[in-house]
C-alpha cells in the first residue's frame, strides 16, 4: 500500500490527472463550440441567401404594381370629374334650349329690355374712381408711369 500512496501522490500522476482534466475541459468547451456552430448550417445559409435574392428581384415590380394601382385611382377619379362635367355640361345645354333662360341670360348679361321698359345700370362709385385712374395711366406715355413709378418709390424711402 505504500506503493501504492507513493504513486498517488508522483508528480507524474498528479500531471496525468491535471492532463486528464484538462482535456476533458477541453473536449467540453468544443462540443459546446460545435452546438452552437451547428446551428447556422451550409443549408440555412443557402435558404437564406434564396430569401434574399427573392426580396431583391421582387422590390422592384412591387414598386412599380404599388406606384400603377395609385395612377389607376388617380385615373379613375379624373374620369368620374370628367362625367361630372359631362353631365353638367349637358344640362346648361339644355337649359338654353329652353327660350325662357336664353332671354333671362341675355337681359341679365348684354342688360337688353323690352321695348317700354327702363333699363338701369347701377356702377359702384368706387370701381369707377379706380378705372379713371386705370384709363389715365393707359393714355399717357409708357416711360412717364415708368417715371411716376421711380419716383413714387423715391419718395416711400424718404
Amino acid at each position: 500500500m505504500a506503493v501504492k500512496d507513493r504513486d498517488r501522490f508522483s508528480t507524474a500522476t498528479r500531471l496525468r490527472l491535471l492532463g486528464e482534466q484538462t482535456a476533458a475541459r477541453v473536449y467540453r468547451s468544443q462540443t459546446k463550440r460545435q452546438a452552437r456552430r451547428s446551428r447556422l448550417t451550409g443549408r440555412a445559409a443557402l435558404l437564406a441567401l434564396v430569401l434574399c435574392s427573392l426580396v431583391v428581384a421582387l422590390a422592384y415590380p412591387m414598386r412599380q404594381y404599388v406606384s400603377q394601382r395609385a395612377e389607376i385611382a388617380d385615373l379613375r377619379r379624373q374620369r368620374e370629374q370628367a362625367r361630372e362635367r359631362v353631365e353638367q355640361l349637358r344640362d346648361l345645354k339644355a337649359r338654353w334650349q329652353d327660350d325662357a333662360y336664353a332671354e333671362q341670360q341675355i337681359r341679365r348679361r348684354l342688360h337688353y329690355v323690352r321695348p317700354g321698359e327702363t333699363g338701369y345700370v347701377v356702377i359702384d362709385p368706387g370701381a369707377a374712381k379706380q378705372s379713371r385712374a386705370d384709363l389715365g395711366a393707359a393714355h399717357r406715355p409708357w416711360y412717364a408711369n415708368v417715371w411716376d413709378g421711380v419716383d413714387k418709390s423715391d419718395a416711400s424711402d424718404q
